[in-house]
């Protein structure tokens, strides 16, 4: 039987957690860098950068200290920015918003039984796509954010209520009646249904959000910013401290939220345009105010699960034969070159740095969705979205940086992808970029892609040890076949390579590739593949790191 977290909309995506784990992960090894470089041009960047502060402000902090950012007043688009940038010019305060005694210790159960009442959801009463409903503090979810709903040019603050929660009778003190605030907000939309509202999105836990397709069932997460990821020192996890909700528009089925980012290392404004459908799509503009220099940062970060599948189940003694929220890292560089990397699960951390310049797209992805690969049949992990993460103009020399950990439980989350920019955030600086995500099972669409659908591994010799391993890929291929025979080359950094094969594969519509490779002496190889026809139509390139 699967853990109830593994159903849970937060499994894993709860911001203490993940800092234990990742520090804890980062300690385990060195991570051992790939770095394929692609050339490019540095000109005209997205990205935006004014010069910096040569003063930044030091950072400390007040217990004492309650900050109110979403308040009543005048709206505009550029308020939250005003906001962020006078955060960011004074020393970093570590809000602590301490909770009753009767909610501070609460335990899951406790906490899952506090709900929200659905006949109290924002714009239930009103002829609106929408409705908004509001998570109670509590558990892990202890930080006070606030909220506040926009109409017009007018902001009006939504106080704490406890008339919009039950409690049920595992909780046994009554909610309280201060306005604490709330922990995070969902958005609720006739998604599959004309006749029901279903979830849309979910803000929650430090600046971790989630959202869904057409068909999905939650999965993997996206943040606003990634600091210091998988560091010896510790993860940092800046916080959404407060929301602003423009009223849904009817007419364009649109739906607008700006957030307030906050840590000791930067202030941040975001916007985020959602409009739902098969994917749901993200417009996401943010401006970053660094307090200090930002070197490890990463933008546009996503976080998903990868246990084991058909590519990696050496360590595996479980009746499902792969669990996953995503399995691959698809990337379409600057170039316009598609590669596939297949997500796995290591013995020790890895850390994969793919080079660029001004990217096309990037994102961890679920290509597995038939029920069988997984049988499961309470997390539904044939349903979970992929994430697909567009950048908006030319966002520069940079690297999408892949970090795998290891888990034993897929209640934890351990893949980790983002955007590096090549030069650090200067501190005192203004840096400015825009990114599309897209939801949805299917969010990158190419009506002639030849893709990779599925990666297997296992020992190439079944009658007797060795160490020689043999990979299979299928590839999928959209549209008529190619014309001409398909012709494979496969490289490795290190062993060999040999019995390369390639036939068509009418189970898939497509091809299989197969090799065996000997890692000799090494405990670390990077593998490549590339699949050429006689029409120049392009396949995706197989990247993938074997390792011991």
């Amino acid at each position: 039987m699967v853990s109830f977290l593994s159903c849970h909309p937060n499994r894993s995506k709860l911001a203490p957690l993940l800092a234990y784990g990742f520090a804890a992960a980062s300690l385990l090894c060195c991570a051992a860098v790939n770095a394929a470089d692609i050339k490019g041009s540095d000109a005209n960047p997205a990205t935006e950068v004014k010069p910096a502060d040569p003063q930044p402000k030091p950072v400390k902090t007040d217990s004492r200290a309650q900050v109110r950012f979403a308040r009543n007043g005048q709206f505009d688009s550029d308020t939250v920015v005003r906001i962020a940038r006078n955060l960011a010019q004074k020393p970093y305060v570590a809000l602590k918003d301490p909770l009753p005694a009767s909610l501070a210790k609460i335990n899951y159960d406790e906490y899952r039984d506090i709900r929200f009442k659905p006949e109290a959801a924002i714009w239930r009463s009103e002829a609106l796509p929408y409705q908004m409903q509001l998570f109670h503090r509590g558990f892990y979810f202890q930080d006070l954010i606030e909220i506040a709903l926009v109409e017009g040019n007018k902001a009006s603050h939504l106080a704490y209520d406890p008339n919009f929660f039950s409690a049920g009778e595992v909780l046994r003190e009554k909610l309280p009646t201060q306005d604490i605030g709330y922990s995070g907000l969902r958005v609720h939309y006739p998604l599959n249904s004309a006749e029901y509202f279903d979830e849309l999105f979910v803000f929650q836990g430090a600046s971790y959000f989630r959202a869904l397709g057409k068909g999905n069932a939650y999965g993997l997460s996206a943040r606003g910013l990634a600091i210091n990821t998988a560091e010896p020192a510790g993860e940092e996890f800046p916080v959404f401290r407060a929301f602003w909700i423009e009223k849904p528009n009817a007419e364009t089925n649109l739906i607008v939220v700006h957030a307030l980012l906050d840590s000791p290392s930067v202030a941040g404004a975001y916007r985020f345009s959602i409009r739902p459908g098969d994917n749901t799509r993200m417009d996401v503009e943010a401006t970053l105010f660094p307090r200090v220099e930002l070197e490890k940062v990463g933008l546009a970060p996503s976080t998903s699960m990868y246990m084991h599948s058909a590519n990696g189940r050496q360590n595996a003694d479980d009746f499902r034969p792969s669990v996953h929220d995503s399995d691959g890292l698809l990337m379409i560089n600057g170039r316009g070159e598609r590669l596939w990397r297949p997500l796995a699960n290591p013995s020790n951390l890895q850390i994969s740095a793919f080079m660029d310049n001004s990217p096309q797209g990037f994102g961890l992805m679920q290509r597995e969705r038939n029920f069988d690969a997984y049988q499961d049949l309470e997390a539904n992990y044939e349903r979970r979205p992929s994430l697909w993460v567009e950048p908006v103009g030319n966002w520069g020399p940079g690297a999408v940086v892949l970090t795998e950990i290891p888990t034993q439980s897929e209640i934890h989350d351990n893949i980790v992808a983002f955007w590096k920019p090549r030069h650090p955030l200067a501190a005192g600086s203004e840096f400015h970029f825009s990114y599309h995500l897209v939801w949805g099972a299917e969010p990158v669409n190419n009506d002639r892609a030849v893709i990779v659908s599925r990666t297997a591994s296992g020992r190439a010799d079944i009658a007797k040890p060795t160490a020689r391993r043999l990979f299979v890929i299928d590839y999928q291929v959209k549209g008529d076949m190619p014309q001409g025979q398909a012709v494979a080359k496969v490289e490795s950094s290190a062993g060999t390579i040999s019995n390369i094969v390639v036939r068509e594969n009418p189970r898939s519509h497509g091809y299989r590739l197969s090799f065996e490779f000997d890692p000799l002496e090494v405990n670390l190889a990077e593998l490549r593949a590339e699949l050429k026809f006689g029409d120049q139509r392009q396949a995706e390139t197989w990247l993938y790191r074997w390792t011991l």
